[in-house]
């Protein structure tokens, strides 16, 4: 792989992991169309680590609340998850925290169960055709349902009001995302968001906010993989390039993407995951 397809892929990856529109499908397809080499488990690795430290970045005072709780979640988790702790600070921030790890835990275990048979079906030549064709039909489906969150959602409810079940709904499209590229972790996860009755806004924060855990779990693994693999100078200046544009770049996707769900709908979102599906299918049929 080039160095500047290195920063493209970065650029991709900052972007579509933070916008409801499929990092892993994009990644998959942008080689595919233009014939360019994997980057392997380092390069990978590096755009894990890029939008994480976008993620750690923006939301620094929030994350650093949540650690500092968690002896104190610890202590009485399910009164706090009851919502029968009392209503100070820490018992809000402590209960954010309990449901975060709530919505983490069906994404964790279907990477743990179905990861190599994931990347063994979306990652090989002999099934390009086929995981085009999921990605494609992933990105239209996910769409419609967005569309129909917009409708349904009451779009009333704030990160204080989410519930145990409410986590437990967005970690299932967090878990559908991993198991399925095209669908989108963001976008999964917003639009559940949008069902269980929470704004826009609020729901793309807690998308952000809960996938860290499982955004950093799958960059360390990569990284200790690619490690044990060793990097040749070309690996690396890939592993820095593409993981300094996933950074930069995620940081203001994440910035932008919270500020335009406070004013308008996630309908550009729809017509582009839309659009680029059918282009995938008309790009399938004419090759």
């Amino acid at each position: 792989m080039e160095l500047w397809q290195a920063i493209v892929l970065g650029v991709v990856q900052g972007l579509t992991e933070f916008l409801p529109i499929s990092s892993s499908g994009h990644l998959i397809i942008f080689p595919w169309l233009f014939g360019w080499d994997n980057g392997g488990l380092a390069f990978d690795a590096s755009l894990h680590l890029g939008t994480l430290l976008a993620v750690l970045i923006y939301f620094r005072e929030e994350l650093l609340k949540l650690v500092r709780v968690i002896p104190y979640a610890l202590s009485k988790p399910v009164p706090i998850i009851k919502g029968e702790s009392g209503a100070e600070d820490r018992d809000i921030w402590a209960r954010l925290g309990l449901l975060i790890v709530i919505m983490s835990i069906p994404g964790a275990i279907v990477g743990l169960l179905f990861q190599s048979q994931i990347d063994e079906f979306f990652h090989t030549d002999e099934n390009s055709t086929r995981a085009i064709a999921v990605i494609a039909t992933m990105l239209i489906v996910v769409a419609m349902f967005m569309y129909l969150g917009e409708k349904k959602g009451s779009q009333t409810k704030e990160l204080t009001g989410i519930g145990p079940l409410d986590a437990i709904i967005i970690g299932l499209g967090q878990a559908l995302a991993a198991l399925l590229p095209g669908t989108s972790r963001s976008g999964a996860t917003i639009t559940a968001g949008l069902f269980r009755g929470l704004t826009r806004a609020e729901a793309a924060r807690f998308s952000f906010l809960g996938g860290v855990p499982l955004i950093a779990a799958a960059g360390l693994l990569s990284f200790v993989d690619a490690v044990r693999e060793g990097m040749s100078g070309s690996e690396l200046a890939n592993f820095i390039a593409g993981g300094a544009a996933a950074a930069i770049v995620g940081y203001f996707a994440v910035s932008g993407l919270i500020r335009f769900l406070q004013n308008q709908s996630t309908l550009v979102f729809v017509i582009y995951r839309i659009l680029f599906g059918l282009f995938l299918f008309i790009m399938l049929w004419v090759r």
